[in-house]
């Protein structure tokens, strides 16, 4: 038996583009997404909200994998639907050449409840969930609701007599934990039997109290998806895209579905280390094919490395792709006169690489200015956080904010550097928020100079924390809500406003202001920043490659004979390569690739898994204090990385 079914998985693979189809899973095409399960369910969560979501079902039977036998799953299933009443995980169905497991399955007699289970969040009172208010599906649901389509779909085929009702389990914002730990309750294991890899330490529903979940009834958005009200692709309606996904993926044909802007996010894109590794580039086959592109193409400077470029998608289908070919009406170009706007950087990153001009480009003048205002001793911190599905805490909700660790950096007017003082929690079921705040308090509190971050996350989270605050009983609360609002401002959806008189300099929006440099390509994020700044400055390369004991520069976490620049092949590394990873088999650069469009998950995708790890995992004490020690040393480089960046702009002013 062929064993070419489309799954829901490859489904919803076609649905972001059908030529993924013909990539997907052959060892000789590069994947830049992470294919390790275990710890992409684990920073989203998903393997613990299913598993608490069959708590439900206490009589629920699973049908194991078996090595993918579909012959056998399919059998086992409808084994099981013999009876008149079953509850079933990961029921099997197969239709041609259609095959599809369901997350749960309720059935009593002919009428079927189908459950899938997300990790994501939804308000009850949120009445444009799903469907927006111009009649559309809401944005990032769409995947999710043609997934369960499609379940609808085989199941339907396999049982026309059925009345079935389709569900989105999902995670609840109105409910509150009942129980502390219940996070803990659904251990991680990368070794379990089932295909989940949880060790669940709970037998009954009744032990946990009410559940933080809830069903979504999506029935009515997925008969209009079948009756083509809702499409992904306009040419192709629901159960003609089926049959020509199926049809192609059996016969394993490529789909020539034509290449678009969309292309520049594809991840069967091989890096040039993978090339010399034999590896393909599936993104590259698209262009050779479609258009015609010679290896040359693709070595010329395009729109999708263009910053922040939202007229990309109109000039690719006028055949502008490559940026000799823009001008600065395709741009909009429009400058300001004491620093950079959005279009008039994207022009200067268009001129410098089609030049390959490494040089600086800086509003000298202005950036003087602005730096002239800040007061030291400067403190520059960053924060590792995490927004978990199930809350670690009794009167918890899912994906509330929890923040597990901080680190900060200090320079005096004479240019001395401190790693002044850290903050990590590592206790699994600790709530850490409001010890993590006091620590900060006392930390900043020990100057009146002016504060960094970089970029928005630090103020989003010390905001999130400022309402926990306003509902709990702490006895210092308006001490350390005071504290807040001193060195934040308030957020849109705050019910207070405020800036405080010690706001928060983000970093990230001086250099976007002020700086460019084109090793930073179309990314202004520190770790592509800091090796920039460090391949241009001849300051940073002639202090920092001397061992930090040297420099006497203090360190929390490093040893004195440490040093931060370091060169392989001839080029200056960034630090972030010089770290260990904080598990064997990837990197951090990968998982936070990996796991960027899931929910309340931005940049530090290693740090958050790293820290659900040590939540959810039983491990041997040394692992845990390897990982415990791994996570400082990265927060404490995020803040060291500011400090040079920071060293690199007072350079160029003077």
């Amino acid at each position: 038996m062929s064993h070419r079914l489309l799954t829901k998985s490859r489904f919803k693979l076609a649905l972001e583009c059908p030529n993924k189809l013909y990539y997907t899973k052959k060892p000789e095409y590069a994947n830049q997404q992470l294919e390790d399960t275990f710890l992409q369910e684990l920073a989203e969560g998903g393997f613990q909200v299913e598993e608490l979501a069959r708590l439900e079902y206490p009589e629920g039977i699973l049908i194991e994998d078996n090595d993918w036998n579909y012959e056998l799953l399919v059998e086992q299933t409808n084994e099981l639907l013999q009876r008149e009443n079953v509850v079933i995980f990961e029921a099997a169905f197969k239709f041609d050449n259609l095959f599809i497991r369901t997350d749960i399955l309720v059935k009593r007699g002919s009428n079927i409840q189908l459950i899938e289970v997300k990790a994501k969040s939804f308000d009850p009172e949120d009445e444009y969930l799903l469907i927006g208010k111009r009649g559309g599906i809401a944005g990032g649901w769409k995947p999710y609701l043609f997934d369960v389509a499609f379940q609808r779909y085989v199941i339907q085929k396999c049982h026309p007599d059925w009345k079935i009702k389709s569900y989105l389990k999902l995670a609840d914002k109105s409910k509150v934990a009942q129980i502390d730990g219940l996070n803990q309750l659904f251990r991680i294991s990368k070794q379990a039997n089932n295909r989940t890899g949880i060790i669940r330490k709970v037998d009954s529903p009744h032990e946990i109290g009410e559940t933080v979940l809830g069903n979504v009834p999506v029935d009515e958005i997925l008969d209009d998806i079948e009756a083509g009200k809702h499409r992904i692709y306009e040419e192709l309606g629901f159960e003609e895209s089926i049959k020509v996904f199926g049809d192609y993926y059996h016969r394993d044909q490529y789909f020539s579905y034509p290449v678009s802007w969309t292309c520049k996010s594809c991840e069967f894109r091989a890096t040039p280390e993978q090339e010399a590794e034999g590896l393909k580039s599936g993104f590259e086959e698209c262009f050779q094919k479609q258009l015609g592109w010679k290896p040359a193409d693709f070595e010329k400077p395009n729109t999708f490395s263009l910053w922040n470029f939202r007229r990309g998608s109109k000039l690719f289908e006028e055949g502008k792709i490559h940026l000799e070919l823009l001008d600065q009406d395709d741009i909009g170009l429009k400058e300001k006169p004491d620093k950079f706007s959005g279009s008039h950087r994207q022009w200067v990153q268009l001129e410098k690489s089609l030049n390959k001009d490494y040089t600086v480009l800086l509003f000298k003048d202005d950036l003087k200015r602005e730096m002239a205002t800040w007061k030291f001793p400067l403190n520059f911190i960053d924060f590792e956080t995490s927004m978990s599905a199930l809350p670690f805490n009794k009167g918890r909700r899912p994906y509330e904010q929890v923040a597990f660790q901080f680190s900060h950096h200090t320079v005096e007017i004479n240019g001395e550097i401190k790693h002044a003082s850290q903050y990590i929690n590592f206790e699994a079921g600790k709530f850490p928020n409001f010890e993590f705040i006091r620590n900060l308090k006392n930390a900043l509190s020990k100057n009146s100079g002016s504060i960094f971050r970089y970029s928005h996350h630090e103020n989003s989270v010390l905001n999130q924390i400022y309402v926990q605050l306003c509902e709990s009983s702490e006895p210092d609360k308006e001490e350390l809500k005071e504290f807040i609002r001193t060195i934040t401002s308030s957020t849109g959806g705050s019910a207070e406003n405020w800036t405080g008189e010690r706001n928060m300099i983000d970093l990230c929006e001086v250099v976007k202001d002020y700086y460019y440099n084109l090793h930073m390509g179309g990314s202004n994020s520190i770790k592509n920043v800091l090796p920039a700044s460090l391949k241009t400055s001849a300051f940073l390369q002639a202090k920092y490659s001397s061992p930090i004991g040297e420099l006497k520069l203090t360190s929390l976490n490093f040893f004195e004979d440490h040093i931060w620049l370091q060169h392989k092949d001839g080029e200056i590394q960034s630090p972030y390569k010089t770290l260990p990873p904080l598990f064997e088999d990837w990197d951090e650069a990968q998982l936070d690739a990996t796991i960027s469009d899931m929910e309340n998950i931005a940049d530090g995708g290693a740090a958050l898994t790293a820290y659900g790890k040590l939540q959810y995992s039983d491990m041997p004490e040394e692992e845990r204090l390897e990982i415990k020690n791994s996570l400082l040393k990265y927060c404490e480089l995020d803040t060291l990385a500011m400090v040079m960046i920071y060293e690199h702009l007072k350079e160029l002013i003077q």
